[in-house]
């Protein structure tokens, strides 16, 4: 059992769908002895895609995390899920790990959803390596995806591997830090790589990567640069040493080749993640934020520390109601303590904890810091929560997630099964914060919205099979917005008695476009002697207003609200009247304002061979959308384009109709854009 924690690394395995994530992750858990027999993802038996929904179809879903160890490292390993409508599984993944390995397509470098992983690594700082997989495949190819990397994602690679063979004859690797070569004489999974000198044919290929190498890491260590330039030998040891600094801080990213499925290249992966990505102690020590009544401060990681720790994930589970996955920051927690949600300044015991293995489980009485732990049994958490010490409290930042793009209706097949269905569909909301419910009141039906259409088709396929409840399901629409297109005022004074007394309040607010920010702004102006509590109540009621707009109920952006006044009578106060004026006043000032429904732009990119593209530019078009670029990728056209999302439903299948099958998409949500009048005219029935 590993303790010291400079021996620990929290990891995730994250890229675009079909890159390989979990086809890599299969492998380590085999080369560590995790698992005697590798699964595989298109066989759906893969033992990181536990779930029937991910095996029937071949992708992640869900993240699911592991433990291994390697060389007596502790590797706690999460495998993140690749399709852009589970992104959320990605962010909060990234938001409690310390580094991350990037999988990319040799064949194809960065793609949409890789973008999209990096910028969310990006914003936990969270340091990583890369891994070009498929280096195999025809049209791999090292410079392209090297070129890719830092024209896309503004990112610093740096080669530590050079490739023996191309395409079908990869056979191993050049290590460039050792200046050996670790080759493969089979495919067969039990094969052990065969270590020896550098092939003389590749020697003079080498020794000039070795040189730009040595020459990038001499940037981050004079004595390495002393060396360099004096032409003196460098130890190994030297190099891991610089590297390692220099991936801590961001500033590098090394290159790591291989093919997973074909059994290469995982073993020196497994050693780069050692050796480069950083532990827990190596991570600055995770800040507090301001919360009432909670001092703001910092917690080293350290089982000496009072406890803290952060829900990242939670999982509706069979036996035990639930399980929230929580990475420990500080200090060490025990089966039957008291632990407290400092958000909700609630407490909640700890009844039992599990390490995880994908689905399976091993439980365990105590867990400490740099640890990654299921605890069963939380009534009040949800994703985001910090949980701390009683007596030594501390909140971590939440989490960002993304507004849902896409709606459908579903209602259940007997009257009997509508409280069984809300309550259903609740507890997959607490598990999937980008999953939306409500219930329509034009119709009474619930409205779930999510991420994309295969989000909610595993929602609805989750709720027949796992919750055993029979609804019909409509088809899916759009989730429009609201915004404005000019300033406008809003007055509006409210009365009503309570117990014979009379309360009468008046609130007085401007709104106006705001483009610079996608949810709605609310400012305040601070009277003297008002209490900060109305203050509050006059806010709330604002926000709660602003989430319905003025033509269609759709949630507002891009809009600035600033109150700029509001009565105050020192003989009492009613908070209700408040309230109310606050929310007719903001009804009034977007009736005013020239209201206009905004629609979901979609960023599409179109794989397809040359013959075709000329195809899909033109269904671009004739779909409402702009081509933003055309370039090659290997032997393929790639075309990128803006798409509305009303015009996107059903894409794959119509572009593998166009081209004889043979070209793919990938879609992400981009921007809101306002609806033309004729379009916006027939949904409003004008």
């Amino acid at each position: 059992m590993v303790t010291d924690l400079m021996k620990f690394r929290n990891i995730g395995i994250m890229a675009h769908i079909d890159a390989g994530k979990t086809t890599t992750s299969e492998r380590i858990l085999y080369y560590t002895g995790k698992s005697h027999k590798i699964g595989e993802v298109h066989e759906g038996s893969a033992t990181m895609d536990w779930m029937i929904q991910e095996q029937e179809r071949g992708i992640t879903i869900t993240s699911a995390a592991t433990t291994v160890y390697w060389k007596d490292y502790r590797v706690n390993l999460i495998d993140t899920p690749g399709h852009v409508d589970f992104t959320i599984e990605v962010e909060r993944s990234l938001r409690v790990l310390d580094g991350a390995v990037a999988v990319f397509d040799a064949a194809n470098g960065v793609e949409p959803q890789s973008e999209t992983v990096w910028r969310q690594a990006e914003r936990y700082h969270v340091p990583r390596i890369a891994f070009l997989n498929k280096m195999d495949k025809v049209g791999a190819d090292i410079e392209m995806c090297i070129e890719s990397m830092r024209s896309k994602l503004n990112a610093h690679p740096v080669l530590v591997q050079l490739p023996i063979g191309s395409e079908s004859r990869f056979s191993g690797v050049i290590d460039l830090v050792e200046m050996k070569a670790i080759r493969w004489t089979s495919d067969d999974k039990d094969t052990k790589p065969e270590i020896g000198e550098v092939p003389s044919d590749l020697r003079d290929d080498a020794l000039l990567h070795r040189q730009i190498l040595l020459e990038t890491l001499a940037d981050f260590d004079d004595e390495l640069a002393e060396a360099v330039l004096s032409d003196s030998s460098v130890a190994p040891e030297k190099l891991h040493e610089v590297m390692r600094k220099a991936v801590c801080q961001m500033k590098l990213v090394p290159v790591f080749l291989g093919t997973a499925f074909k059994n290469k290249g995982i073993q020196p992966l497994l050693d780069g993640i050692v050796h480069y990505l950083p532990s827990p102690l190596d991570v600055p020590p995770l800040p507090g934020i301001e919360v009432e009544g909670v001092p703001v401060g910092h917690r080293k990681a350290s089982d000496n520390e009072p406890f803290s720790g952060i829900v990242f994930k939670i999982v509706s589970d069979p036996f035990v109601s639930s399980l929230s996955y929580v990475r420990v920051y500080s200090g060490r927690i025990t089966v039957g303590e008291t632990v407290l949600n400092v958000l909700k300044n609630k407490r909640e015991r700890i009844q039992k904890m599990f390490l995880m293995h994908a689905n399976d489980r091993k439980e365990v009485n105590d867990v400490g810091a740099g640890e990654i732990v299921a605890i069963a049994g939380l009534k009040l958490a949800i994703t985001g929560d910090t949980l701390a010490d009683q007596k030594h409290p501390i909140c971590y930042e939440s989490m960002n997630f993304p507004e849902p793009v896409i709606s459908l209706a579903i209602e259940p097949k007997s009257t009997g099964d509508f409280d069984k269905l809300q309550q259903s569909l609740a507890r997959l909301a607490q598990e999937d914060p980008s999953l939306k419910v409500r219930l329509s009141e034009d119709t009474g039906q619930i409205l779930i919205s999510g991420m994309g259409e295969l989000h909610l088709q595993i929602i609805a396929d989750r709720l027949l099979r796992e919750f055993r409840v029979d609804a019909n399901v409509g088809k899916p629409q759009v989730s429009y917005r609201e915004c404005i297109s000019k300033s406008a005022n809003g007055f509006d004074e409210y009365s009503r008695s309570v117990n014979n007394k009379s309360f009468t309040s008046s609130v007085s607010l401007t709104v106006e476009p705001n483009n610079d920010h996608l949810s709605p702004v609310i400012e305040m102006i601070e009277k003297a002697n008002v209490p900060k509590p109305l203050l509050a109540v006059i806010r709330d009621s604002v926000a709660n207003a602003v989430t319905s707009g003025a033509l269609c109920g759709y949630p507002m952006v891009n809009v600035k609200v600033r109150v700029t006044d509001y009565s105050y009578d020192t003989q009492g106060v009613d908070e209700v009247c408040y309230r109310v004026a606050a929310a007719n006043a903001l009804r009034a000032a977007l009736e005013k304002a020239a209201p206009v429904l905004m629609e979901p732009i979609m960023k599409v990119e179109v794989t397809v061979p040359p013959d075709f593209s000329g195809t899909i530019v033109s269904d671009v078009s004739a779909r409402r959308g702009n081509v933003m670029g055309l370039h090659t990728r290997g032997h393929l056209q790639v075309v990128d384009a803006e798409i509305p999302l009303a015009s996107l439903f059903g894409y794959e299948t119509d572009i593998r109709s166009m081209s004889q099958g043979r070209a793919s998409s990938s879609l992400q949500f981009d921007h809101y854009s306002i609806l033309p009048k004729p379009l916006q005219d027939k949904i409003l029935g004008l």
